[in-house]
Order: C-alpha cells, then structure tokens, then sequence
C-alpha cells in the first residue's frame, strides 16, 4: 500500500479508538427549589 493510504487508515483507526473509548460520567447536583410559606390568617377584612 501507498504510504498515504496507510496514513489515512492510521488516522482511522486511531479516530475510532477514540471515539468508542469509555467516557467519564459527569456528575451533576441539581439544587432543591426553596419552600414558599403558605399566607398567614389575618382575619376576614384586613
């Protein structure tokens, strides 16, 4: 083979090992939204 096709199935193979490599999880922390208060009873006409 040409040198060059031998370069570009180097470039090939080497591209597929690094894409079917095993990628790192990521880690993700979702915060809890805050608890409003419920209104507080202030009587029928205030």
């Amino acid at each position: 083979m040409s040198k060059s096709i031998q370069l570009l199935a180097l470039v090939g193979f080497v591209s597929a090992l690094g894409a079917c490599a095993q990628q790192e999880e990521e880690f993700v922390v979702v915060e809890p939204e805050p608890i409003s208060q419920e209104p507080v009873y202030t009587g029928k006409y205030k």
